[in-house]
């Protein structure tokens, strides 16, 4: 957890300092057969460390309720159109502007704060 927790701070950041690269990634999803279907696996893991470590949380029904959804959005990808999930990725980049994402990197560092202090 301590992985993940660390890995949505750096995501944070680099969403408040280069936002547009984040938008370049972001359009990205889905592009492929093996972009797509290995961000939806490299999901699964840490969703289901969340569901295993809940009980050894500091506050257990967010991290099996943030851990369900997480794998349960994982796998309505599974079977969701690879050309779909593409196109929903680029109209959401298009949606989505750089400034946008620099205002919700402070949510994302929350996020990544509180998971990092809800595992130690």
């Amino acid at each position: 957890m301590l992985l993940f927790g660390s890995f949505i701070i750096f995501v944070a950041f680099l969403m408040l300092f280069a936002p547009n690269k984040v938008r370049a990634i972001l359009r990205k999803a889905g592009s492929t057969n093996f972009i797509n279907y290995a961000e939806i696996t490299i999901r699964i893991i840490p969703a289901s460390a969340m569901i295993m470590y809940a009980d050894f949380s500091k506050v257990p029904l967010a991290f099996m309720t943030f851990g369900l959804f997480m794998l349960f959005t994982s796998f309505v990808l599974y079977f969701v159109p690879r050309k779909t999930h593409h196109s929903f990725s680029i109209k959401s980049a298009d949606i989505l502007k750089p400034i946008y994402f620099q205002l919700i990197s402070p949510f994302a560092l929350l996020i990544g704060v509180l998971i990092i202090f809800n595992t130690v």
